[in-house]
């Protein structure tokens, strides 16, 4: 290697982790995840794509902003619950209750009495004072985890009666019939594809009936020559009911009037009901439900309910989602679009006077998560040659749009208003 390489100049491993910025970073997310990023600069360094003075600095940038790994993502796709992003945004009520939840805490013990307690309690009350209609509730880790319970505990070797209409792919390829097979029982598929009537449901059932399953369709619409028997027709036939509502509202939303909701299932006689907690909820991830106190118990008594609980970190954010006030996922939904258009004109505006090629456009954002696929929300958004999708994606802060004709669309709705200067200077930071 020649004298004056300029890879001779790389700097010691010692010498980058003394820097102050690095040193900080140690303590914040480990020693190991500090050194990792430094040699890997270094490599670039004496791979020539990285001038040797810059090793510190691009460790530095190269940090995660927390131990935890995942980045945090400022959503302009228009999807309000983005299932890649980790769909419904905790709302600072719940963000908080999570923090405080993160040492020990009395999850399952009574303080007063200093004997163990019901695993969740204050958590599964303010579900229960939210649907009174329930007899009592329930919480495992997801949706999905609560057919798979409600499955195995009450129709285990025996049949599901549910409509063929109803048999949806819920996501990432996993399939409605898969999921139930898994549990040990068997599906008795009724009906058409598109119509389906009390009748076919009563010619399947038999001594061999575990429960009639009716499935919402959440992240789909068919339309034209359809039909479906009601839960209130299903409950008259002397079987038990499970409804899995799928997108998580808890009670009627003028805004979804569509969308089925926890209160109403249990009042037209479903006897158990099901959905998630990180949807229109707008909570952390949680598969909910709600029944009689009879059907609830054998849930919860049922070996599988131990290894689909919940963590105490999840109860934390699911009280403070119920109890506490409007969240991200409702601010976004109801987000007036004359608000919306004024700044993201602003921020247009901001944007043309560095010299950035953007322009005001209208566009349309969508609920997402499964949830309200016929509902369109009237929005605006800042167009942006596709390339800047690449570098916004990658940046920091990592900026998520969407690629449409040709054009990056970023739509404000779900970033935070006290994120836009960050938004615009990523924005800068890709023209420059």
């Amino acid at each position: 290697m020649a004298t004056d390489d300029p890879r001779r100049r790389v700097p010691r491993t010692d010498a980058v982790l003394a820097d102050p910025r690095l040193a900080d970073a140690a303590g914040r997310l480990g020693p190991a995840v500090v050194k990792a990023a430094v040699t890997a600069a270094q490599a670039r360094a004496r791979a020539g794509e990285l001038e040797p003075a810059r090793v510190a600095d691009a460790a530095v940038a190269a940090l995660p902003e927390t131990a935890g790994g995942l980045r945090p993502v400022l959503n302009a796709t228009g999807v309000v619950l983005h299932t890649n992003l980790g769909r419904a945004a905790l709302s600072d009520a719940a963000r908080l209750a999570v923090a405080a939840a993160a040492g020990h805490t009395d999850v399952e013990l009574d303080l007063h009495t200093g004997r163990r307690a019901r695993r969740g309690r204050t958590a599964l009350a303010a579900l229960q004072d939210a649907v009174p209609e329930a007899g009592d509730v329930h919480v495992v880790n997801n949706g999905a985890a609560a057919l798979v319970l409600a499955a195995t505990a009450l129709a285990g070797g025996q049949e599901i009666v549910v409509s063929r209409g109803e048999m949806v792919e819920i996501g990432d390829g996993f399939r409605l019939p898969d999921l139930l097979e898994s549990t040990g029982a068997r599906l008795r598929e009724v009906g058409t594809t598109n119509r389906t009537a009390l009748a076919d449901y009563q010619r399947a059932l038999g001594p061999e009936t575990g429960f009639l399953l009716k499935v919402h369709p959440s992240n789909f619409v068919i339309t034209g020559f359809t039909s479906a028997a009601p839960i209130e027709e299903l409950a008259t036939l002397g079987h038990p009911v499970v409804a899995d509502i799928g997108s998580g509202l808890l009670r009627p939303d003028p805004l979804l009037p569509d969308e089925p909701d926890a209160a109403s299932t249990l009042r037209a006689g479903a006897d158990l009901v099901i959905a998630s907690g990180d949807k229109l909820l707008g909570g952390p991830q949680a598969g909910l439900l709600f029944g009689s106190a009879d059907l609830i118990a054998r849930l919860r008594r049922h070996p599988l309910a131990r290894a689909l609980r919940v963590d105490k970190l999840t109860l934390a954010a699911l009280q403070a989602t119920v109890t506490g006030p409007e969240t991200p996922t409702w601010q976004a939904l109801r987000l007036d679009p004359a608000v919306l258009r004024e700044r993201t004109a602003g921020a247009c505006e901001r944007l043309v006077t560095a010299g950035v090629p953007v322009t005001l456009v209208e566009s349309e954002a969508v609920v997402g998560g499964g949830g309200a696929p016929e509902v369109r929300l009237p929005s605006w958004s800042l167009s942006l040659p596709e390339p800047y999708a690449e570098p916004l994606r990658t940046g920091a802060p990592a900026v998520l749009g969407r690629v449409d004709r040709g054009r990056l669309l970023l739509d404000l709705r779900c970033v935070p208003p006290a994120a836009d200067d960050d938004l615009i200077a990523a924005i800068r930071a890709v023209a420059a």
